[in-house]
C-alpha cells in the first residue's frame, strides 16, 4: 500500500471555440440596410438651394457607406471567434416574473397619448406620458414628476417648431403657445 497522494488528473483540452454563426446573420443584416440606404440616396432628387447647399443625399450615402463598414469589421471580427461579453452590471434576476402592473402603466400612457395629441395637443398629452411613465417606473413625487414633465413637453414642442421647423399640435393650446 502506498500513502503518497494520487496525482491530481490534467485538465482537458480547451475545446476549440468556433465563431458565433449567428452573428453573421446581424453582419448580413447591417450589409442589406446599408445597401438599401445607398440605393435609397441614389434615387434622391439632388436639388440644392442657397439654404442647403449640399442637398438631402450626403447624410444618407454617409450612414449607407458606414452601415457596410461595420458589417465588414463586424465579419471580421465574428470569424477571428470574437465574441460579446455578457452583460454582467445590470442588477436583474432574469427567473423574476414580469412586473405587469409596470407594462400595463406604460402602454396605458402611450395609448392616452395616441388618443389626446390631436384634441388636447402635444405639451397637455406628452405631459400625461411623460408623468404616466414616471409614475409607473416608480416617481412617488407627483408634484415634481409632474414639473418635469411639463418642462419636458414644453421643451421638445419648441424645440420641434424652432429648431426643427414642425409644428406639433398644439390643441387646445393654439394661440396660447
Amino acid at each position: 500500500m502506498s500513502t503518497e497522494p494520487a496525482a491530481p488528473a490534467e485538465p482537458a483540452a480547451p475545446a476549440e471555440e468556433r465563431p458565433d454563426r449567428a452573428q453573421y446573420g446581424v453582419c448580413a443584416f447591417l450589409a442589406v440596410v446599408g445597401v438599401l440606404v445607398l440605393i435609397d440616396a441614389a434615387r434622391t432628387d439632388p436639388a440644392t438651394n442657397s439654404n442647403d447647399p449640399i442637398g438631402p443625399r450626403p447624410v444618407p450615402i454617409l450612414i449607407g457607406v458606414l452601415l457596410l463598414i461595420v458589417a465588414v469589421l463586424y465579419a471580421i471580427d465574428v470569424a477571428r471567434g470574437g465574441r460579446g461579453e455578457p452583460e454582467g452590471g445590470e442588477d436583474v434576476d432574469p427567473g423574476s416574473p414580469i412586473d405587469w402592473r409596470t407594462v400595463v402603466l406604460v402602454l396605458a400612457a402611450f395609448a392616452l397619448n395616441a388618443v389626446l395629441i390631436e384634441p388636447l395637443g402635444w405639451v397637455i398629452s406628452g405631459s400625461l406620458l411623460f408623468w404616466g411613465t414616471a409614475f409607473a417606473l416608480g416617481a412617488r413625487r407627483h408634484l415634481v414628476s409632474l414639473a418635469v414633465a411639463v418642462t419636458l413637453a414644453l421643451a421638445t414642442f419648441y424645440g420641434f417648431a424652432i429648431g426643427l421647423g414642425v409644428a406639433l399640435p398644439a390643441g387646445i393650446l393654439q394661440g396660447i403657445l
